[in-house]
């Protein structure tokens, strides 16, 4: 029989989806009263037909994209993201629908509007609802009751991360284990051992509901005929089991399972860019603007070299060997902004560098002298966001120095990077800076999102108007 948690939770969402219909055809009704001055004339003559239209949209943007509002884990990015998708799929269902079947204008400006407020709309409805299940989960409603067996620090953890989530919705009874964990806080509560968990369990398998909804397991694997037990107990009381990789000592190590062909293996780290279709949206997206932005930068290419060739003797272009993708070497293109000088692969730019002239400094500054890195993103060298390719000598020096520093190079070197727009640019005169670095830059390829790179391009744009302080 299944638990009251999932009949709660279908209520919740089939509740929220019926509020959302009810939410559309009202809109519909107020647009079309309120705004008869943009409605087309066609609607205002077929309000039955523009009702039964906006409805079917709705049903299959409901489809794909309805709600999630009640899941335990829910970020505001995931709640704004579901909405938009909800209502542009509406929105753009509709106006397709609508203009293949009539003829007249205004549709576009009406359906422009329309989209608008059934976002807010949408919005609004989606922080009042997650606000009463919140407020619901407070008071005992919705929420699962959680066991935790073995006393090894994973499942501590695991119990202070469901603890700092509050929004989860959880109740954990406590934990069986033949000795108590650690530093565990008394609301932790030890119920037994293994062996009281073995007696407990016999005298449970006749009853069909135990109050229980998830078990976290976290024993040795010579405990397998125990944990096979747990398992087998759990499938016939329809408790969710879940195994918690453990720690050895005080390593925290977060593992992730992986399919590898048909084995279940775990990693310690998950990076997006590994699935293809990340790979190829990136991808496509560097090819497309760095294509765009050499043609745009040729006119200008003839300008630069003159004033260049004008203020220091020498190539118009640095070409510099930089470590890249999975540690392999590439030739990094940057326009010139040094006089010609023999410390270029040993020595860090300084804010009063004597080896910059004036044009060059401006470059720096508005970062006009990476333009040349399109080329190496067309090539394939870089990306146009990740993490800032180092010089040779730095790779070498650093990986030695700070653990983890070679991870940054599992995906492409970016023109620019997470790092570099939340202040970690420039010169690096302390090696706590350089960790720093290093440490947003893993935690920028464990959470690529296609939206994170348009942000960090945007804030590198802005920096053509208003410098960063640390460029130089």
């Amino acid at each position: 029989m299944k638990k009251d948690r999932y009949h709660g939770n279908d209520l919740i969402r089939i509740a929220i989806i019926i509020g959302d219909f009810l939410l559309l055809n009202l809109l519909v009704y107020l647009c079309l009263e309120q705004f008869d001055d943009k409605t087309p004339d066609y609607f205002m003559d077929h309000n039955a037909v523009v009702v039964m239209v906006a409805n079917f949209a709705m049903l299959v943007a409901e489809y794909f994209f309805n709600t999630i509002v009640y899941h335990r884990r829910l970020s505001v990015i995931d709640l704004l993201r579901r909405v938009f998708m909800l209502s542009a799929t509406q929105s753009a269902l509709m106006f397709f629908l609508l203009r293949s079947i009539s003829r007249g204008g205004g549709f576009f400006k009406f359906m422009y509007y329309f989209a608008g407020f059934l976002f807010i709309a949408l919005l609004l409805a989606r922080l009042i609802e997650r606000g009463i299940i919140l407020y619901l989960r407070s008071k005992g409603k919705n929420t699962q009751s959680i066991l935790f067996v073995g006393n090894d620090p994973a499942n501590l953890m695991l119990y202070h991360d469901m603890l700092e989530n509050s929004s989860a919705g959880t109740y954990v009874k406590g934990y069986y284990a033949d000795e108590p964990i650690e530093n565990a806080p008394e609301q932790f509560v030890h119920l037994g051992n293994l062996q009281q968990l073995n007696a407990q369990m016999e005298e449970d398998k006749d009853k069909t509901n135990l109050g229980i909804d998830l078990l976290f397991c976290c024993l040795s694997h010579d405990e397998s005929a125990f944990i096979n037990r747990v398992i087998h107990f759990c499938d016939n009381h329809v408790v969710h089991f879940y195994y918690v990789p453990r720690m050895s000592g005080n390593l925290h190590l977060r593992l992730i399972p992986e399919l590898y062909g048909d084995v279940t293996l775990f990693t310690n780290r998950r990076e997006p860019l590994t699935f293809i279709e990340n790979k190829f949206l990136k991808r496509t997206f560097d090819i497309v603007v760095s294509a765009l932005t050499c043609l745009v930068l040729l006119p200008f290419l003839p300008i630069i070299a003159l004033i260049i060739k004008m203020q220091s003797p020498g190539p118009l272009f640095f070409v510099q060997n930089r470590t890249g993708l999975n540690g392999h070497t590439f030739k990094c293109y940057k326009f010139r902004s040094m006089h010609v000088n023999n410390q270029a692969d040993t020595l860090q730019a300084t804010k009063d560098d004597p080896r910059k002239f004036p044009f060059g400094e401006f470059m720096r500054k508005t970062n006009i002298d990476e333009f040349p890195q399109f080329f190496n993103v067309l090539k394939g060298d870089m990306s146009i966001v990740g993490p800032r390719p180092h010089m040779m000598l730095h790779t070498e020096m650093y990986g030695k120095l700070i653990d983890k520093y070679m991870v940054r190079h599992f995906c492409r070197p970016g023109i620019t990077g997470w790092a570099q727009v939340t202040g970690f640019r420039g010169e690096t005169k302390e090696l706590w800076q350089m960790e720093e670095r290093i440490r947003r830059d893993i935690w920028y390829l464990e959470n690529w999102t296609f939206w994170l790179d348009l942000k960090i391009i945007l804030k590198t744009a802005l920096t053509i108007i208003r410098p960063d302080k640390q460029a130089y």
